[in-house]
């Protein structure tokens, strides 16, 4: 294998552009000309009329300062088009066109899926997981979840001791679309007291509540609710605007979708005899820009490295994870059908305690 390309896709994690850095500098090693290319699978159709919008020729003096910059270089963005085969074989085509024979994929499940799909139009792919809410079964740990949990940390840590100091409890709403290890993570390492996770399906607001004034009145006036964004799927049917209005509560609307400042409301109304204030904060987007973590970093290296000598040796149809603390690869189609762990023993120590 001569020439390979690499591609960002799906939402950006932190620790792609080090990844990115990993395959360009093994390509460098082992004289392999690379190409970037970008938006995702939208550069490989031309979705963009300018042909810069859709890939560049990386080079090591191109990339020496972005492994440690949060976002990525190379952009990235959904590709709905790249489900249909047509796509799928414009994307081959357009990789043979620039004599490119293996592509590194970093992104989750849906980008493995293209991926995959480019492997049965004859090039060579391996996967990186690039996503911060380690909902990929197969592996351990995915590219960006560690930085995504120590940016959750430190802004617990932040709002507990505030919390302390004016004896409000709060409720902390971080990222987690469908897993909630994100959530049950950063419980963990702050020492919150509930955690609510899209993992725990039709769970009830009034049990949250109830355990929330049992700590108050136990005179933990300044516990935290860690709750997962996907969580409010999975919530069990409650009319919280009927609920607040009748209590007077004003700022909620027919149809509005419950999030953490109404459900910080409602947990204070559940609540009331405790004569106590729910606040509530969200996380957001500071999960995904921040430059990565040392764990992060090291991974990115280490599969950056694995991916180009896997294209290098004509290995193919592989995604790269983490099994007991150690860097190794396996087939994609076995990595997507992986159901992902839920720590079901360690979610009820969090609400126990």
């Amino acid at each position: 294998m001569s020439k390979i390309a690499v591609l960002t896709s799906g939402g950006d994690s932190p620790g792609m552009n080090a990844a990115v850095m990993s395959v360009a500098r093994s390509a460098a090693l082992l004289d392999m000309p690379l190409i970037g290319i970008k938006r995702g699978f939208n550069g490989l159709i031309g979705k963009y009329p300018k042909p810069e919008d859709n890939y560049v020729e990386l080079s090591l003096d191109l990339l020496l300062d972005i492994a440690d910059l949060p976002g990525t270089y190379l952009r990235t963005a959904r590709c709905p088009e790249f489900a249909e085969e047509e796509y799928q074989k414009k994307g081959a085509d357009f990789l043979r066109s620039l004599d490119v024979q293996g592509l590194v994929v970093i992104g989750g499940d849906g980008s493995f899926h293209g991926a995959q799909a480019l492997c049965r139009q004859g090039i060579a792919c391996i996967g990186i997981p690039g996503t911060i809410d380690n909902d990929l079964g197969y592996t351990e740990m995915s590219l960006g979840f560690d930085t995504a949990v120590n940016v959750c940390v430190e802004a617990i840590r932040a709002i507990r001791a505030t919390s302390r100091s004016h004896d409000r409890p709060h409720v902390v709403e971080v990222m987690g679309r469908n897993c909630g290890d994100i959530a049950l993570t950063a419980a963990q390492s702050t020492g919150c007291e509930i955690v609510v996770v899209p993992e725990i399906k039709n769970w009830e607001i009034g049990d949250v509540a109830r355990r929330l004034k049992n700590l108050i009145e136990r005179g933990n006036t300044r516990a935290t609710v860690v709750v997962a964004e996907g969580a409010w799927r999975t919530m069990a049917d409650f009319d919280y605007v009927s609920y607040l209005k009748e209590r007077g509560i004003k700022g909620v609307y027919e149809g509005q979708r419950i999030n953490a400042v109404n459900f910080a409301k409602v947990l204070q109304e559940m609540a009331s005899e405790t004569d106590t204030s729910v606040r509530a904060t969200v996380v957001g987007y500071t999960q995904r820009g921040h430059a990565p973590t040392a764990r992060d970093g090291a991974f990115a290296f280490e599969a950056g490295a694995m991916a180009v000598n896997l294209l290098k040796h004509g290995i193919s149809n592989q995604v790269i994870g983490v099994r007991n603390g150690r860097t190794f690869h396996m087939p994609i189609d076995t990595a997507l059908n992986a159901k992902p762990h839920f720590n079901r023993r360690m979610f009820n120590m969090v609400n126990a305690l």
